[in-house]
């Protein structure tokens, strides 16, 4: 049984996008590997941008910058 876990910023992630990335996923494992998609889990967490550091700073103060 397959699972997989993608993290993302909380930014403007709708529900459409992100059954497209579930559904995504769970294709690319079967057609790659081929598991069973019925028991494919793919989990998808939203951290928000004060939450999600890179090099040394948050997604937050790195954006507000750029």
């Amino acid at each position: 049984m397959p699972y997989v876990n993608i993290r993302i910023t909380d930014e403007a992630v709708t529900p459409e996008k992100k059954a497209v990335l579930i559904k995504g996923v769970t294709e690319l494992l079967r057609d790659t590997l081929g598991k069973n998609p019925a028991t494919t889990v793919v989990v998808i967490d939203e951290v928000s941008t004060d939450n999600w550091g890179i090099g040394g700073e948050t997604v937050t103060e790195l954006r507000q910058r750029a």
